[in-house]
C-alpha cells in the first residue's frame, strides 16, 4: 500500500509535537519543588522552654482536638521566621498570713466591789427602835420573811399601785432559796434589811453565834443582789443589852416595831382582815413602824397581812400620814 506523501508530513509532524510535549513535560518537573504533605510543623524551637502551666490554669488541647478560640490566639503555628507566641503566665497566688497561735487566756474581769455599807449613826447604838425619831407624819411599812414567799406577789401589786415603798426584813435562808423574789424586791426600789441567817433566838447565842447568823445572812442576801446593812432585827424580837451591842459592833441598828398586825396568826389564830387594818389605825403616830409578815401561816396557808394591805394604806393615807422606809432613820 502506498501512503500519499501529504500523510507521511502530517504523521511526522505529529511525532515531533508529542515528542516535544514530553520533553518540556520532563523539564518541568526537574525544576519545580515536589508538593509537601502538610503544613510545616508547629513545634517550638528546641532551644525555647516553655514554663510550666500554674495550678488550675486549662490543659492544653489533645492532638487532633479543637481548642477554645482564647485558647487558639495565644498557641497559634507561628509564621516561618517569627518567634513562637508563649502562653500566659498566670502570677503565683499571694499565701495568705500566718495566723497568729492563740495565746494565753486573759485573766477574767475582777468582780465589782461589793457596795460599802451606810455606817451607823453613834445615835442609834444602844437601843431597839420602836419608832422613828422626828420623822413627822409618816408611816413605816415592814415585812418580814423566814418562811415562804406566798404573800410577796400580792404585798409588791399593793405597794406598786399606791406609789408606797416598804422595808423587808429577810432571812439569809430565804434570800437563798428565793433569789428572784430578793431581786424583785430590790427591782421595785424597796429597802432590803437582816433578819438573821436562820431566824433563832438571839439571846440563847454565844458571841461567835451571832456573828456567824448576822454575817451570813448578810453574804446570802448580797448574792441574792440586795444589801441589807445597817439595818436588823431580832427574831422574834427577842434581844437583850448584850445582844444589841453585839449587833452594833456588826454595822447594825437594832428595829423593833410599833404595832404587831398578828396577821401571822391567821384565822385559825382568831385573825382576821379587819383585824390587821384595825391594829395598824390604833398604833397610828409619827413615826409608826408596822410589822407585818410575807409568809403564809402555816395551818391555815391564809396571807393576811398581804390582804390586808391595801386597805391599811388606804387608812393611812386618809389620816395624813405618808410613807417611809427605815432608811429615814439614817437620814435619807
Amino acid at each position: 500500500m502506498v501512503v500519499p506523501a501529504g500523510e507521511v508530513r502530517r504523521r511526522a509532524a505529529a511525532m515531533a509535537l508529542a515528542a516535544a510535549l514530553v520533553a518540556l513535560a520532563i523539564i518541568l518537573a526537574l525544576l519545580l519543588p515536589a508538593p509537601t504533605a502538610g503544613p510545616p510543623s508547629a513545634a517550638p524551637s528546641p532551644s525555647v522552654a516553655l514554663p510550666p502551666a500554674p495550678p488550675g490554669s486549662p490543659s492544653p488541647p489533645a492532638p487532633g482536638g479543637s481548642a477554645p478560640a482564647q485558647e487558639l490566639q495565644e498557641t497559634d503555628t507561628p509564621e516561618a521566621g517569627q518567634a513562637p507566641v508563649l502562653p500566659p503566665v498566670t502570677e503565683p497566688p499571694v499565701p495568705a498570713p500566718p495566723v497568729p497561735e492563740p495565746g494565753p487566756p486573759e485573766a477574767p474581769d475582777q468582780p465589782p466591789e461589793p457596795p460599802r455599807p451606810v455606817q451607823l449613826p453613834e445615835s442609834l447604838r444602844g437601843q431597839d427602835l420602836t419608832v422613828i425619831p422626828g420623822a413627822g407624819r409618816v408611816v413605816a411599812l415592814t415585812f418580814d420573811a423566814g418562811a415562804n414567799a406566798a404573800g410577796l406577789p400580792k404585798i409588791l401589786s399593793a405597794l406598786a399601785a399606791r406609789g408606797v415603798p416598804g422595808t423587808f426584813f429577810l432571812t439569809g435562808n430565804w434570800a437563798a432559796n428565793n433569789p428572784q423574789a430578793v431581786a424583785q424586791i430590790a427591782a421595785a426600789g424597796h429597802r432590803v434589811a437582816n433578819h438573821s441567817m436562820t431566824h433563832p433566838v438571839f439571846t440563847g447565842l454565844g458571841d461567835d453565834q451571832i456573828v456567824q447568823q448576822v454575817r451570813g445572812a448578810e453574804q446570802a442576801i448580797l448574792a441574792a443582789g440586795a444589801d441589807p446593812r445597817p439595818l436588823f432585827r431580832f427574831p422574834y424580837g427577842e434581844r437583850d443589852a448584850r445582844t444589841i451591842a453585839a449587833v452594833n459592833a456588826l454595822g447594825y441598828a437594832a428595829v423593833r416595831w410599833t404595832v404587831d398586825t398578828l396577821g401571822w396568826k391567821g384565822t385559825s389564830g382568831g385573825v382576821d382582815v379587819q383585824t390587821v387594818a384595825d391594829r395598824v389605825q390604833a398604833g397610828l403616830r409619827p413615826g409608826e413602824i408596822v410589822l407585818m409578815h410575807i409568809g403564809s401561816n402555816p395551818d391555815d396557808g391564809t396571807t393576811l397581812d398581804a390582804d390586808a394591805l391595801p386597805a391599811v394604806i388606804d387608812r393611812v393615807t386618809a389620816a395624813g400620814y405618808g410613807f417611809a422606809t427605815l432608811d429615814a432613820l439614817l437620814g435619807h
